[in-house]
């Protein structure tokens, strides 16, 4: 995956062999973050800015893989799903700026609504809003798991569960919304 920024190209991939603090990973970088507490690590995400690799984040939770809606540039500030947590880092200089666990489970994606300036988090079994600086909002839950569809419309959050049940949630509060 890979975001424009002020700063230039933001990569990421996937690490699933990257061991912390180990000299024997393919790529050395300068910031490791384990937000597991020392737990088995699921998932592994490297950041690189203009290909040099500035972060790498280990966490648990179920596993959460690289794809288009892995992580979220806003306002000079990565926001990235790793595991059952959303990471913020600054880039510049690097560090993070906190992590929040969005899911009981896995972040399956983070998604940013430009009208209603909404951090909304696809979550396995939570959807949740939370904002810039790293406060759950609201989060709501289904009856089964959002695997499904999932969207950003202009009035409503609309997830879809394991059995087909369609979720809207509004952006202000998570209440159901009408269609």
């Amino acid at each position: 995956m890979q975001l424009s920024s002020p700063a230039g190209v933001i990569q990421i991939v996937n690490e699933p062999t990257y061991s912390l603090s180990s000299a024997d990973n393919v790529r050395r970088y300068p910031l490791e973050l384990q937000l597991a507490g020392g737990a088995q690590s699921s998932s592994i995400h490297g950041v690189l800015l203009n290909d040099e690799p500035v972060a790498v984040i280990s966490n648990g939770g179920g596993a959460s893989g690289v794809h288009q809606h892995s992580a979220v540039f806003k306002d000079g500030l990565l926001y990235l799903a790793v595991g059952d947590s959303v990471v913020c880092l600054s880039l510049e200089p690097v560090r993070m700026v906190w992590s929040l666990k969005v899911d009981s489970a896995t972040c399956f994606g983070i998604h940013f609504d430009e009208r209603h300036s909404a951090f909304i988090s696809h979550g396995e079994l939570e959807i949740a809003r939370f904002s810039a600086a790293g406060e759950t909002l609201w989060s709501e839950s289904g009856a089964d798991i959002f695997s499904e569809r999932f969207a950003l419309h202009p009035q409503f959050v609309e997830a879809m569960d394991f059995n087909g049940k369609i979720y809207r949630f509004r952006y202000e509060d998570g209440l159901p919304a009408s269609p």
